[in-house]
């Protein structure tokens, strides 16, 4: 059921994340995650053709191996084995040097596996194309807009509400290029 799905996830990246912030504020990481959380309830209640509980689950816990000491096995052993390789694949390489290796090596693999894993890609991206962080300049914004590009143009066919809503922050994010 949803809401148990919910909880037990979002306890387990709150406790995760608890000392991270959201990147150029004061607001506890797990904003983000539910933000990302929310993104997926709204896509599913557009069009509620994907696995909602799958969906939200990695939403929550989309970033818990790329920035807490969780393991694979830990996370298999509390979410299963379909959760944790969906993590894994949303989860960039840090044996890959540059950061257009890691994106387009973790969008390979988000691509073989089932459409949950993208809608989440996509909402992520989506949640994170609010106002920069004041530290980051012009190059490094737009190095993110391309980044949301071309996580657009890989995961188009993922889900229309979705990539719709990428493309539209995508447009309104291109005014801290100016």
């Amino acid at each position: 059921m949803l809401q148990e799905t919910y909880q037990k996830a979002i306890k387990f990246a709150g406790e995760k994340h608890a000392n991270q912030k959201v990147p150029g504020s004061e607001a506890n990481y797990v904003v983000h995650l539910s933000n990302v959380a929310m993104e997926i309830l709204v896509a599913y209640n557009e069009e509620a053709n994907f696995d909602i509980d799958f969906a939200v689950q990695l939403a929550i816990l989309h970033d818990v191996l790329e920035d807490t000491d969780t393991t694979l096995l830990e996370l298999e052993k509390h979410f299963g084995e379909k959760v944790s390789e969906g993590i894994l694949a949303l989860t960039k390489s840090k044996e890959l040097k540059s950061k257009q290796e890691q994106i387009s090596d973790s969008l390979s693999r988000i691509n073989l596996l089932e459409k949950e894993v993208g809608l989440v890609k996509l909402a992520d991206r989506i949640t994170n194309l609010q106002e920069p962080p004041n530290h980051w300049d012009k190059e490094r914004i737009k190095t993110y807009l391309e980044e949301a590009k071309y996580i657009a143009k890989k995961l188009k066919s993922k889900n229309r509400y979705l990539n719709k809503r990428l493309l539209q922050c995508i447009f309104n994010y291109e005014n801290y290029t100016k």
